[in-house]
């Protein structure tokens, strides 16, 4: 056989061992992570539920959910041991600000749309009350006659005759 036949499968199994070499380093990682645990720190269990260890044993680990809530589960069932603030922040909002006297920077964007007026000064214009306008105009062009109102009743009578016509037709 000749290198060109064989190349495929040398590259096919090199391949090969990167993948499970790097998925047995990960499952190393793992496994150190949920030998490292100690009580009072914060998890994360596969099934997305937060809470404190209380007891670390061989297999298993007692997690405290809440007041009076301990839960048994399995070693294997931890997804992420996480650091004292992570778990603050995620857990009970704490956030914990390294640069406290840093600038603040708004959720939204009203800063950069703000001008020096004040707020209140905008919102004193004249106040329009539409509805009203609109009834009395309303009422006005009830009573004044309009000049092409017979113009407009011709119109009418000519479109019912070409529909009369039409129906007559059929």
């Amino acid at each position: 056989m000749s290198l060109v036949t064989l190349l495929p499968f040398i590259v096919l199994i090199g391949a090969m061992f990167l993948m499970t070499r790097s998925a047995k380093k990960k499952q190393q990682q793992a496994a150190n992570m949920r030998n490292e645990m100690q009580p009072g720190t914060g998890v994360r269990t596969i099934g997305g539920m937060y809470a404190t260890v209380k007891e670390v044993n061989d297999d298993t680990v007692l997690l405290d959910a809440g007041p009076g809530v301990e839960l048994l589960f399995a070693k294997n069932s931890i997804g992420a041991v996480l650091t004292d603030d992570e778990y603050n922040r995620i857990v009970h909002g704490i956030e914990h600000d390294l640069k406290s006297d840093a600038d603040i920077v708004p959720d939204d964007a009203s800063s950069l749309t703000e001008t020096d007026a004040p707020a209140d000064a905008a919102s004193d214009d004249k106040s329009v009350d539409l509805g009203k306008k609109a009834d009395e105009a309303a009422d006005e062009t009830a009573d004044e006659p309009t000049v092409d109102a017979a113009p407009a009743e011709a119109k009418t009578d000519e479109q019912a005759k070409k529909t009369d016509g039409g129906s007559e037709a059929k």
